[in-house]
């Protein structure tokens, strides 16, 4: 299809030979959309990465109300995104939402956190990492729950303080789980889309227009089908290069 002008009404379908994909290779909308998706991949990483760890590592050590905790960490993840998106929506929403209606009683301006260039993003990538995070919560727990006590009782028999044995023992040995992390963090960060749609649409002005988005708009609502799916093959190479990427790194540390 990608080779044809295929279109969602069932005309066209002509072959075309390679124009989709020059089409897409010049596009600034492609590129705008690549950027997003980018920002939108550095910018939940590291956060998903770091606060998941540091939930984990505060249940593994006995915080007071473990179940508790386990559960307010991992109940978000559950939920479906029309759920989240549903609930964040009315938090973010100016004049009766609950974060500036808070913002108003402190004194500051309303912010419009959907609908304001610059902020848009952030708003999204915050919803993601409350969403989300719950799912790395659960793999460091598991990690964390797989050391040998041995470990810790030889540490401890050498006079190993609590920080040494977090930086010395426990994140080393937890490595492998962090590496699966960022590889599954990364690649599902490149294929975000629902939260996106459903919260602003790729706007304001497409800011937060991420590439699959791109692709439904050009495919359903531009109906062009052959263009859409050239997009969706460039776009497939290049979760391709990086996947593979990911995997010498992960194997280089390995070794």
């Amino acid at each position: 299809m990608s080779l044809t002008n295929q279109s969602l009404t069932g005309s066209g379908a002509g072959f075309t030979g390679l124009s989709n994909y020059a089409e897409a290779l010049a596009d600034p909308a492609v590129w705008q959309s690549l950027w997003n998706t980018a920002v939108f991949t550095i910018a939940t990483a590291a956060p998903l990465v770091v606060l998941s760890f540091v939930m984990a590592y505060l249940v593994y050590v006995g915080l007071p109300g473990q179940w508790l905790w386990r559960m307010s960490f991992f109940t978000p993840y559950l939920l479906p995104v029309s759920v989240v998106t549903a609930l964040w929506q009315w938090m973010f929403q100016p004049g009766f939402g609950l974060i500036n209606s808070i913002l108003t009683q402190l004194g500051f301006a309303e912010i419009g956190f959907l609908d304001q260039q610059g902020v848009a993003m952030f708003s999204i990538v915050l919803v993601t990492i409350w969403w989300t995070v719950g799912f790395n919560f659960l793999l460091y727990l598991s990690a964390l729950q797989n050391i040998p006590d041995h470990v810790f009782e030889a540490a401890q028999l050498d006079g190993a303080g609590p920080w040494r044995r977090l930086v010395s023992i426990i994140v080393p040995m937890v490595n492998k789980t962090t590496i699966m992390i960022v590889m599954l963090q990364i690649l599902a960060s490149l294929k975000v889309f629902e939260q996106i749609y459903l919260l602003t649409a790729g706007g304001p002005r497409g800011s937060t227009r991420s590439v699959l988005e791109y692709i439904y708009d050009v495919g359903f609502s531009g109906y062009r089908l052959g263009y859409a799916s050239a997009i969706s093959y460039l776009f497939f190479a290049l979760i391709v290069v990086v996947a593979v990427v990911q995997l010498r790194i992960m194997n280089r540390k390995e070794h």
